[in-house]
């Protein structure tokens, strides 16, 4: 089944969703392995190492180091891969409430990654969109 791409019902549907834990970006070299231990959320690979965003707690097992402690709000929506301006739309309240994100596109859903500290203002601010639309 294909994803809603039209902007409107996706605002009307998306439905913000906290998860639980605070996750952590991290990057480990090209040619270093993935711990075992680990159960990465996504990994990334870039010319310049893998991101990995991971639990931080399993991160700090790992040894791994760590930037943007972050809260995970999952827009349960089915969202289109060729949605146009759901990101846009979703980013945009977020910078104009001064909260940074880093948004996290999959198969079924968007997830944006919001600092620990803002991210229940971050999920009212995408409630009250949800609710506005």
């Amino acid at each position: 089944m294909p994803g809603e791409g039209n902007l409107k019902t996706l605002l009307q549907n998306m439905r913000p969703e906290m998860q639980e834990g605070i996750f952590v970006f991290c990057s480990v070299p090209e040619d270093q392995e993935i711990p075992a231990t680990l159960k990465p959320v996504q990994i990334f690979r870039e010319r310049e190492g893998t991101t990995l965003i991971v639990r931080r707690e399993e991160a700090e097992a790992a040894g791994l180091s760590h930037q943007f402690a972050s809260r995970m709000i999952t827009l349960t929506v089915h969202s289109s891969l060729e949605a146009i301006g759901f990101l846009a739309a979703i980013t945009g309240r977020l910078a104009e409430a001064g909260i940074s994100v880093n948004a996290v596109s999959s198969f079924y859903h968007d997830h944006p990654f919001v600092p620990e500290h803002k991210a229940d203002e971050a999920l009212r601010h995408l409630q009250a969109m949800n609710n506005q639309a």
